[in-house]
């Protein structure tokens, strides 16, 4: 995650509920686990790869790697106001580019090779 060492980076403001990123690689459960975790807590979860998509968050389609190619600029930019409220839950494999002052909490997800590799191959 970023250090957030730039002065024009707004401030965050006090909130009441924390924001959660929940990370890891791809097939770990990172949507099923946010998704319990918010129904559990009254958060809201915001799925990253979903808003990427909704909301062109992009440069483009990679048919090499059958993925969009993530324009991290533009979600910082278009979940800069919701993280500022607070009670989210984010979840996205990353998490180098959100700043650090968005978070309360970071869990990242494993799993066992034997586990991923079949939820990887049956997608």
């Amino acid at each position: 995650m970023d250090s957030d060492s730039d002065s024009d980076v707004p401030a965050m403001r006090p909130r009441s509920s924390p924001n959660i990123l929940i990370t890891g690689t791809p097939g770990t459960g990172k949507t099923t686990t946010a998704a319990l975790v918010a129904q559990a807590c009254g958060l809201v979860h915001i799925e990253v790869g979903r808003v990427v998509k909704e909301k062109m968050l992009h440069d483009g389609f990679d048919e090499e790697f059958n993925s969009y190619i993530l324009n991290e600029d533009k979600v910082v930019d278009e979940l800069e106001e919701a993280m500022q409220d607070g009670g989210k839950v984010v979840d996205h494999h990353g998490c180098e580019f959100f700043p650090e002052r968005w978070f309360d909490l970071v869990v990242v997800l494993r799993a066992n090779n034997e586990v991923l590799y079949p939820r990887l191959e049956s997608r």
